[in-house]
């Protein structure tokens, strides 16, 4: 069989099995995904990475797919996981998957990504980094709207209680950033302001409610023309300056912010001079963006500012 089908057939039985698979396997599959994120916290390994509580220090790594907010949105997911060739080339190249956050709410297919996501995971654990977003927050910064329990309702009838409990969980138990070298700070919403070093960023969750650092790891939004932070619209994180980002990437070493959390209209946008690359990856209602993207990188090539990763993202 030629290999393009053997992926695609591949892809077919993913998105067959995320369809039709019961109550009890899929909470299987959580509690799997659990143990191991659980394991790389407690020995603070994954693979060739460091992992330093919230924090995962990516090594070693070669070509990097950055997927943004998937949102339930299936058919995004699955154009992402084709194009990068990621179930052809995972082993053989080295590849990379890194996860912004959000991947679920506001989309039909919620539980369906999830199952994809919770499989790549438990297949390429090193090769699949998932971050935490504002989607998967906390219980007191819980996203409004927050679909998840009511499809899970639907699909799994009596067992989704303890399916969600087991996904609450696993919200707690991501990591909500990474940092590749001097090169890149990857995370789902913005920079925290009071923040000083790496290990502010590692503690963020542990740190929570005393201190902000999580919150606006998941929920802050950069502004232009804005010096210092100011309260967000959202109702949870801050707006943030350009002076912001200058200071903290400057304290930490890496050249640009990676990060996801807001709808793009082009599916990517650059803010703050380049310093900081924003990307979504679905489209559709209820943004109804036109289109989405995703970023394909080299992480052993030299740093890009925003204005360069803009033109390596795949925008479909």
């Amino acid at each position: 069989m030629d290999w393009r089908l053997k992926i695609l057939s591949k892809l077919e039985k993913l998105v067959e099995e995320s369809v039709k698979i019961g109550g009890a396997d899929y909470l299987n599959l959580v509690d799997e995904v659990n143990s191991r994120l659980k394991e790389e916290r407690k020995t603070g390994i994954n693979g060739s990475h460091k992992v330093e509580d919230g924090l995962i220090y990516l090594r070693n790594v070669g070509w990097i797919s950055v997927v943004g907010d998937i949102h339930g949105d299936l058919e995004s997911l699955v154009y992402i996981l084709k194009d990068f060739n990621f179930l052809e080339d995972v082993k053989e190249k080295g590849l990379t998957m890194l996860f912004l956050g959000d991947y679920g709410d506001r989309g039909i297919h919620s539980p369906e990504v999830y199952y994809v996501i919770f499989q790549l995971k438990r297949n390429y654990p090193e090769n699949v980094i998932l971050l935490r977003g504002n989607h998967e927050g906390p219980s007191d910064l819980l996203a409004i709207p927050h679909d998840l329990p009511y499809q899970l309702k639907w699909k799994f009838k009596e067992e989704w209680e303890e399916i969600y409990r087991k996904f609450l969980e696993f919200f707690d138990n991501l990591p909500h950033s990474a940092i590749l070298e001097s090169k890149y700070l990857f995370l789902h919403g913005g920079i925290p302001s009071q923040a000083e070093n790496l290990r502010d960023l590692a503690d963020a969750a542990k740190k929570h409610p005393e201190k902000s650092f999580l919150e606006e790891i998941l929920w802050s939004d950069p502004e232009e023309g804005l010096k210092g932070v100011f309260p967000s619209p959202r109702g949870a994180g801050k707006l943030f300056g350009e002076d912001v980002t200058k200071n903290f990437l400057e304290k930490i070493g890496v050249k640009t912010l990676i990060r996801g959390h807001e709808p793009c209209m082009e599916g990517v946008k650059v803010n703050h001079h380049g310093k900081i690359l924003t990307i979504f990856s679905r489209k559709g209602e209820p943004y109804f963006n036109a289109y989405a993207a995703y970023l394909k990188i080299d992480g052993k090539m030299e740093a890009l500012n925003a204005y360069q990763l803009k033109t390596k993202a795949t925008i479909f």
